[in-house]
């Protein structure tokens, strides 16, 4: 198998089968081989001989170990094991009343357990002051069950190997819309929910129109209040400029190409977005590599559309058997998922299949190429279902579907292609991510054992070296940049190919995002990244752009927004700035004999013993201790040295930490006969920086000697408390009733806002 060292790295993490202590029963191969076996036994449900499925197992084993389609994560960690749940994607209902929301939230638990996501409306939980007539209280409204669904995903770990994920919307007519699009702005609450605003079409008008709409009360059906649209869709904007939430879901669009409104009504989508489903139900993804589509010819490569119509057939096949096989965490969910038999067929490696084109991404030319593909892959799909309604029969629910007409042929699945985002089976394929741009050309990754390994894109690569402007010095050069837009060593022609995403601009993005939702029957999952130098009013107009060119829901996120950001963009870079991986640091081993001094200081808490050691590359841990007063500050002491010791050994200058403690404040600060100690970190931070002062004028007699020769010299420099301060009253921390300045003065800490004071 064509299977990259990272490839193999994400399998053994998370997808092949462990023992009990946790180490590999199986490798790459063996997963899928047992994958294609448990899925291809579907076949036997249709009449299949041993030697049809025999030969249908080998097809889906060269269709995954090909590199060429990959099923969703479920599908690979799942089958074949005790679990057996294949399905990544689910929607529940969210009823107004206190026995739906929590048996909401126990279905929610089951499939994150089971290694999926949810998706849910809480349009229909009356809003917050509303009257409960059972118990003549009042509502605490849907962002409040948010948070109680929130708080169940935190701790379920989906299947061992998977954090829960969850959408929320609100239709923009809930009277608590204000508060549900501000749900998000502390960067802290939420952390397991994606939020979308469900916006209608009456409601984008308004917008357009400067006009007010109205908002209704989901319990009683009457109005509640009138809002100006603008002003509501500038909110929204404002709070997704500020870290990336809340996106809009076009919610009319959903429902306009609901294949079954007999059986409800589409409110709702997956985590990330690209699959709406009614309640209960559930679907399965899978995608198709682009890159493996190409052939090479003597003058570049083309893409081979019969091939792609092959593997489309044998892909609809695979997805097909996996409902068949599948094991539903809740029957009513096997139920919607068996009649409705929907799938999710869709594409990854759009970016490099560019590349290899030599297709601009922000070009008509790949807004063609998008909707060329994407139409393809639709009309092979829909064929293909046909195909396997004529040997299975349709799905049970066609009767009443929008299939359900005069000559339309019968279908087996009620919605055939997705574009989804394809994170970590695209490392394992080695290709770009569903049809997001790449990220970066080239950037380094540090390995687990601490090794640095370069990775350049293969395709970049080869290209430089074939045209001869391939050099070591032009690869950092990237790796610094993480796009080759503004280097000169790289032709004008390769520079406008090789666009990363922040060379894109915004409506771009939303161009090729619309190209495929064209003809595609669920959604599409696709970031709109803006460079950190953009505008609220940007973000607004991508919005109505993706509004006015049919996308059924919009993701933005601007640069640097979010402190926990996967991709980084590298320093002095604003407008157009290109992201790339961050390097991942592995401290180096701490060895088996150290040696340092230790040193006593006063803190507001009680004596606080600072133990510093080091090793042969210098200052390599710190450890502390509290005196007679422990508790909670000596915990917290301990957790900072252990901190400081991993950034030690991290390489870490000892200067930037203590840059970083220095002059933290505590309500209990006090002073030595050399000078003041805030709290326990600025005097961890005394200690280091003065020892560290010294160490730097040491002698070479001091690094020489035996350990304990050496020891002895270290304690001969160990730092000296005694710089001096005459005007204690001027020290100041922080108040511990009212959080004010707290000012020393006569010996006594003062506090002149409250008035407490402590001597």
């Amino acid at each position: 198998m064509e299977l990259s060292a990272n490839a193999r790295r994400v399998l053994e993490k998370r997808y092949l089968k462990r023992d009990p202590a946790g180490n590999p029963l199986e490798r790459p191969e063996d997963m899928f081989r047992r994958v294609a076996r448990v899925i291809a036994s579907a076949e036997t449900h249709f009449g299949a001989t041993p030697e049809q499925v025999a030969q249908t197992e080998e097809a889906f084993y060269r269709l995954m170990t090909s590199l060429e389609f990959m099923p969703n994560s479920p599908t690979l960690m799942n089958a074949g094991r005790d679990l057996g749940q294949l399905s990544a994607c689910f929607v529940l209902p969210v009823e107004d009343s206190i026995e739906s929301i929590f048996e909401a939230i126990k279905h929610t638990a089951i499939i994150h357990q089971s290694g999926g996501g949810t998706g849910f409306s809480f349009s229909h939980v009356r809003p917050k002051n509303d009257r409960v007539q059972s118990t003549m209280g009042i509502s605490s409204g849907p962002v409040s069950f948010i948070k109680v669904f929130n708080a169940a995903t935190e701790t379920i770990k989906q299947g061992g190997t998977r954090r829960g994920a969850n959408m929320a919307i609100l239709s923009v007519t809930h009277p608590d819309i204000l508060e549900f699009i501000d749900c998000k702005a502390d960067p802290r609450s939420l952390n397991n929910f994606n939020i979308s605003v469900g916006v209608t079409e009456d409601f984008m008008a308004a917008v357009e129109q400067d006009l007010e709409f109205e908002t209704v009360n989901p319990r009683t059906g009457e109005p509640a209040q009138r809002l100006k649209a603008r002003e509501v869709f500038h909110r929204i904007a404002q709070r997704a400029w500020e870290n990336g939430d809340p996106g809009l879901v076009f919610l009319d669009r959903l429902e306009r190409d609901n294949p079954t409104p007999k059986l409800g009504k589409i409110e709702a989508t997956n985590p990330c977005g690209e699959q709406p489903l009614l309640p209960y139900e559930a679907c399965n993804l899978g995608s198709i590599n682009l890159v493996k589509m190409l052939r090479r010819t003597d003058s570049g490569f083309e893409f081979d559309w019969d091939k792609f119509r092959d593997t489309i057939h044998l892909a609809m096949r695979f997805l097909d058997d996996v409902v068949e096989v599948n094991r539903y965490p809740l029957p009513q969910i096997e139920e919607m998922a068996r009649g409705n038999r929907k799938v999710g067929l869709g594409v990854m490696g759009f970016a490099d299949t560019l590349f290899r084109l030599e297709i601009p991404y922000d070009s008509p030319e790949a807004e063609r190429f998008a909707q060329e593909v994407m139409s393809f892959m639709q009309k092979e799909a829909f064929a293909a279902s046909v195909a396997l309604a004529k040997e299975r029969g349709p799905f049970p629910n066609f009767a009443g579907s929008i299939y359900d007409q005069p000559g339309h042929p019968p279908v087996r699945n009620a919605a055939r292609t997705t574009i989804a985002p394809t994170g970590t089976i695209g490392i394992i394929a080695g290709c770009s991510s569903g049809i997001e741009p790449v990220f970066a050309l080239a950037y380094v990754r540090r390995a687990f054992e601490g090794d640095e390994l370069r990775v350049v894109d293969p395709f970049f690569e080869e290209v430089a070296r074939r045209e001869g402007w391939y050099s070591e010095q032009l690869i950092e050069k990237v790796i610094a940049h993480g796009s080759c837009r503004d280097l000169e060593e790289v032709p004008e022609k390769w520079r406008r190919i090789f666009v990363t995403a922040h060379d894109i601009a915004p409506e771009w993005h939303v161009r090729i995002q619309a190209a495929f939702q064209s003809a595609t029957d669920n959604a599409v999952s696709k970031t709109i990244n803006f460079p950190n130098s953009a505008t609220v009013e940007d973000v607004e107009r991508a919005y109505m752009l993706a509004y006015r060119l049919g996308c059924k829901g919009i993701t933005v996120y601007r640069d640097g927004s979010r402190e926990e950001q996967v991709l980084s963009v590298p320093a002095a870079k604003s407008e157009g700035a290109v992201a790339q991986q961050p390097r991942s640091i592995t401290p180096r081993p701490r060895p088996e004999v150290t040696l340092g001094i230790t040193q006593k200081t006063k803190t507001g808490c009680g004596n606080l013993y600072v133990t510093l050691n080091e090793d042969e590359q210098g200052l390599c841990e710190v450890f502390t201790s509290m005196g007679k007063s422990g508790g909670c500050a000596g915990a917290q002491a301990e957790a900072i040295a252990r901190l400081v010791s991993l950034a030690l050994r991290s390489g870490i200058d000892s200067q930037a930490i203590v840059k970083q403690l220095r002059g933290i404040r505590c309500p209990h600060p006090t002073w030595t006969n050399g000078g003041p100690i805030l709290s326990c970190p600025d005097a961890l931070a005394v200690v280091i920086q003065r020892y560290c002062g010294d160490s730097e004028e040491e002698s070479e007699e001091g690094r020489s000697g035996t350990l304990h020769e050496r020891a002895l010299a270290q304690s001969k420099r160990a730092p000296k408390l005694t710089a001096t301060l005459t005007q204690l009253d001027q020290m100041v921390g922080a108040c511990p009733d009212c959080g004010g300045s707290v000012q020393y003065k006569e010996g006594c800490a003062i506090c002149p806002y409250c008035g407490w004071s402590k001597c």
